[in-house]
């Protein structure tokens, strides 16, 4: 008995440390990457959410990340990243690099997001 509330609990535990993981949705549109500044809180995995609203496939690469990920046209793809520190972290679409360019922007703990106004 003692060993199934003990599951139960780790499950429940599991779940609520899931739902409490960031989320970030970026969307690739006429080869380019919205929003192009992704912000992320320091020392938390995050979930990247990417959605390629194109037509194209593209590749979603960044060396600074270690990530790679081809994103199909009409779909969508996940990616999980950190725990990082602080710092930026450039990415570009491997397809068309000179246009789909993005950086993640990990914020040191208690800074807020800039403003977009």
């Amino acid at each position: 008995m003692l060993r199934l509330m003990l599951s139960v609990c780790l499950i429940v535990l599991s779940q609520d440390a899931l739902a409490a993981r960031p989320e970030v949705v970026v969307r690739l549109r006429d080869h380019l990457f919205h929003p192009a500044k992704v912000y992320v809180p320091a020392n938390k995995k995050v979930k990247l959410i990417i959605v390629n609203e194109d037509e194209d496939p593209e590749e979603f690469d960044s060396f600074a990340l270690n990530r790679e990920k081809v994103v199909f046209g009409k779909a969508k793809a996940n990616l999980f990243i950190g725990p990082l520190p602080p710092g930026r972290y450039p990415f570009f679409g491997q397809y068309h690099p000179t246009t789909a360019q993005g950086e993640v922007i990990v914020l040191p703990p208690g800074e807020e997001v800039p403003d977009a106004h």
